[in-house]
């Protein structure tokens, strides 16, 4: 009898594995990734988030991606409203900067092709530190390499929320 209940509880205790949440509608099968806006001085950073967010649906998602919104079933744009880069941390005997901090603020809205608005959210804040050299013979710029960090970062953030709607 018990051997019986055993399965029965496990199966029916209403658990699932996460990130297998979607809560888009049913009638979307593709998603156009308009070119984000970008108002900061950074300008390879809009290329780096919009590729990242389509790469991140395209391989966590059913979705077929496409270019035209014309051919889409919603449209995804995105926009960096604001990007701030400062120092953190200081050599005490130098004065140099060690490490720095760049902030990003974006954007983002999906769109069925009736115009509903499926998912939005019109400030989301994202933080990525990166290393400066205090030896400028072996300085590396590691600006690009954050950015590239943080564009993969919002990717996995804002396709997740869009499928979750969290």
């Amino acid at each position: 009898m018990i051997a019986l209940l055993v399965p029965l509880l496990t199966t029916a205790c209403g658990y699932h594995v996460a990130g297998q949440t979607n809560l888009l509608p049913p009638e979307i099968h593709t998603i156009a990734v308009q070119a984000w806006g970008n108002i900061s001085m950074q300008y390879k950073l809009s290329d780096y988030l919009g590729e990242a967010v389509s790469r991140e649906l395209n391989t966590r998602t059913r979705y077929k991606i496409v270019a035209d919104p014309a051919k889409a079933d919603a449209v995804l744009t995105g926009a960096v409203a604001n990007l701030f880069s400062g120092a953190l941390v200081a050599d005490p005997t130098t004065g140099r900067s060690t490490g720095a901090l760049v902030v990003v603020q974006v954007q983002v809205k999906l769109i069925d092709k009736n115009g509903n608005v499926l998912f939005q959210r019109p400030n989301l804040e994202f933080r990525e530190r990166y290393e400066i050299s205090v030896d400028p013979r072996q300085y590396f710029d590691e600006n690009q390499a954050a950015l590239l960090r943080l564009s993969r970062d919002v990717a996995r953030t804002v396709v997740s929320a869009i499928l979750e709607n969290f």
